[in-house]
Parts: structure tokens; sequence; C-alpha cells
């Protein structure tokens, strides 16, 4: 039995991982969230399986962090301030949740000499990229708070890994996308155009990369497996969608009357992003699906039945 803790394991990303280490006997799952963003009913089909334990606490407290660790041999750190225009607003949050979260949850792994983290990051880190497709080596040059806090929960990954030899696989991953995922573009998209309600669009001109969650969760299982030292890991589809293209396609999947509100753009975001996935096909042997929102129809099929 392998024991193996989830930060945000109620949350999107991390309820689908531990989905799928439930379907694995060998592993005892431990769930540390602060329910801010995460929701109980993520998990709730969970709860009277003996091998998942839920802890609510929070990474931006150590002590929160250390007790959950104990016993544990692999830590999968989700837990994060995810949403670029939050973490204009609230920048204060962002770093501390995804700044002094990650140290806080690198601190404990030494402490307890766990054998590997695998820390998710984000794609956010290259900020307005210099070149595409954007490979690992791109310098990080963040344009928002969000990519920001990234940039240096990587750089405290690589001295914990360099210094005190502590085993950490960075995965930077791009716009994820399915269920149980709330209050960001696709969501937000799929229930207006369900309502009848005006698509608004900052901007227009974006390219963002997107993948289906479950290859995510098969990223981070994966990476479980691989030698560390390991390099920064892009996972994403490698093919960029424009951003009036995925919300064209909303429109036709829902059959809805809603419109398409053009507005100014924001600094904050990223006007174009394709990442290059080649160490993604090599190192965990995942490779992009020819269209990035062939799970969409799936998706909108799952909210509506839901309303």
């Amino acid at each position: 039995m392998m024991k193996v803790l989830v930060t945000g394991g109620a949350g999107f990303i991390g309820s689908h991982l531990v989905d799928r280490l439930s379907q694995q006997a060998e592993y005892e799952v431990i769930i540390l969230d602060n329910l801010l963003r995460g929701r109980l009913e993520n998990i709730a089909h969970h709860r009277h399986n003996p091998r998942i334990d839920f802890v609510h606490g929070d990474v931006r407290r150590y002590g929160d962090v250390l007790d959950a660790m104990r016993g544990c041999q692999i830590v999968y750190h989700l837990a994060a301030q995810t949403r670029v225009m939050s973490s204009v607003s609230r920048v204060d949050a962002c770093f501390e949740t995804n700044v002094i979260g990650t140290f806080n949850v690198l601190k404990a792994a030494h402490h307890l000499e766990v054998s590997k983290v695998i820390f998710t990051s984000s794609g956010e880190v290259y900020g307005e990229p210099r070149h595409l497709p954007v490979d690992e080596s791109h310098p990080l040059r963040s344009k928002n708070p969000y990519g920001a806090s990234k940039v240096a929960a990587e750089v405290y990954c690589q001295v914990f890994q360099e210094i005190y030899a502590l085993p950490v696989i960075v995965l930077r991953l791009s716009h994820v996308y399915g269920p149980r995922d709330v209050e960001r573009v696709i969501p937000i998209w799929v229930r207006n155009a369900l309502d009848g309600k005006d698509l608004i669009v900052y901007g227009g001109e974006q390219i963002i990369d997107i993948i289906w969650v479950e290859k995510v969760t098969e990223a981070l299982l994966r990476a479980t497996a691989l030698p560390t030292p390991s390099e920064p890991i892009n996972i994403g589809n490698g093919k960029g969608v424009p951003i009036l293209t995925l919300a064209k396609r909303i429109l036709e999947l829902t059959n809805s009357p809603s419109q398409l509100v053009l507005k100014p753009p924001r600094a904050a975001e990223v006007v174009r992003y394709e990442p290059r996935v080649e160490r993604m096909r090599t190192l965990l042997d995942l490779h992009p699906t020819e269209d990035a929102l062939e799970h969409l129809p799936e998706l909108i099929t799952i909210w509506r039945e839901s309303l």
C-alpha cells in the first residue's frame, strides 16, 4: 500500500486525480483542501472508501501540511489560486497560496523524506511568448501575478531538489477543461450559452492551448515514475485554439441564441500560447489529440443535465 497526499484534492483537477488513484488498490489517499474553491461534492462519492481520507486544512499553514503529509511517499501538489484575473485583484492571496503554500509543501516533504513531489505549474510562467511553439527552455517572463507565483514556486522546487535532494517533478499545464471546473472561461461560457446570456470576449485575438482533464490526470500519474532530477514538462495539446473559435463552437453545440460581445483586451492575459509538447510525448508517452475540443459535446451534456 502506497500512501499519497493530494493537496487541493477537492478541487477541479485534484478531485479527478483522486478518482484515478481510487481505482488502483495499492493507493491510500489523503486529501488536503481548505474548500475555498474545492467542493466536498467533488469527492462525495469517496465518502465510504476506507482508503481515502479528507483533511480540512490549508497549505498556507505549515502545521496543516506537515500533519496531512505524515507517512506519505508521494505528494501531488495541486492546491493553488489558479485564476489569472483573481490573481490581479487578490494578489496577496495568490502569493500566499501559490508561493508560501508550495514552500510549506516542499519543506514538509523534505522533513518527512517524501519519495517524490509532483508539482503542477502553468504555461502562464512564460508570459507573452518570444517564439512559438513554446518549449520548456523559453524564458520565464510571466505577465500576471498568477504566472509570477508559479515562477517563484518553480524556483523553490529547483532549490529543494538541488540543495536538499528532494525529488520534484514540475508539470506546466495548459488551460485544462472538464467536469467540475467553475469560474473560468469554458464553464462560464457554457453556462451562459445554456441560459441564453451573452458570451463576453475580451480582446478576441487570443489563442489558447486547451487540454482535457483526464489527460492531465494521466500525466500526473505517469510523472510519478519519472527519474529525478527532471526538467519541467509542458502538458498541453500543442495546437492553439482561437478564443473566438471556442466561443462559436460552444454556441453551435448548445444551439444557443446567445450573442458574442467583444470588449477591450485585458492587460494581464497572454494573447497567444502554443506549447511544444515533445517532452510530454517522449517522457510520459502522452500524445495530443487532433481536436483539442473533442470532449466539449460530452462536457456540455454533463452541464445541461445538471441544470
